[in-house]
């Protein structure tokens, strides 16, 4: 199970110990991760890849305590996930799925949540900000969720996500649903978040987005890493 990761001059933000994973099917047993070890640094930009059902997004839920592993141990700032509780653990390694879940109501009561969990509220800049960053005009503040498309419910949850401000930002396929140009401002939007010294691991089907944006390219088949590339 190879080490996939030499950039150790580097503080390791997450480390996973021999990680297995598996689940009961109709079909039998699925083992979508075999014993992984690996070790992300912090500051990190890691870019995922694999076909459907790899195990990409079960790392993914593995990294943020919605599942946990069936053996191994996975460690956030030297510590095993278990030291934190999940919900503040959430917070600072935050999960961006692909098909997103927002809130009833308005983009703004969207966009206000996450402040109030920090006993915060956010100027209409700073939301109108957010929502530029994400390659959505400022009039969308007031709109209703169920009138936005499903790119424009997709970039919302991002913008969502970005105001928690997290250590590790995990996202799945956040451009999968977008046109080109709204591609081009979320990824200029998350490498600019990730040069404030941010960690993000990012999945994605095509080569030259990963070729654009990875520091680090992970290739999960079989249940385990089959090659890294580390851009130079």
């Amino acid at each position: 199970m190879g080490e996939v990761n030499d950039l150790s001059f580097k503080e390791d933000v997450l480390y996973l110990e021999n990680v297995y994973k598996s689940y009961d099917t109709t079909d039998g047993t699925l083992t979508p991760l075999k014993g992984i070890s690996a070790s992300i640094p912090a500051g990190a930009f890691v870019i995922l890849m694999g076909h459907s059902g790899a195990g990409k997004s079960t790392l993914f839920r593995l990294l943020t305590r919605l599942e946990e592993p069936d053996k191994g141990r996975i460690y956030y700032k030297g510590n095993p996930l278990s030291f934190y509780a999940p919900t503040l653990l959430r917070r600072e390694v935050h999960y961006v799925f692909q098909t997103p879940v927002l809130f009833p109501h308005t983009v703004e009561d969207n966009l206000t949540y996450p402040y109030k969990l920090k006993g915060e509220m956010p100027t209409e800049k700073e939301m109108t900000d957010l929502l530029t960053q994400c390659a959505l005009s400022p009039v969308y503040l007031k709109r209703p969720i169920d009138q936005l498309s499903g790119g424009e419910r997709q970039r919302v949850n991002l913008a969502r996500s970005l105001s928690l401000t997290p250590n590790v930002l995990l996202l799945d396929e956040p451009t999968a649903s977008l046109d080109p140009d709204s591609t081009v401002q979320i990824e200029k939007t998350i490498k600019s978040y990730h040069a404030q010294g941010h960690t993000v691991l990012w999945i994605t089907h095509h080569p030259e987005q990963a070729e654009r944006l990875g520091e680090i390219v992970w290739r999960l088949k079989d249940g385990d890493f089959v090659r890294k590339a580390v851009a130079q």
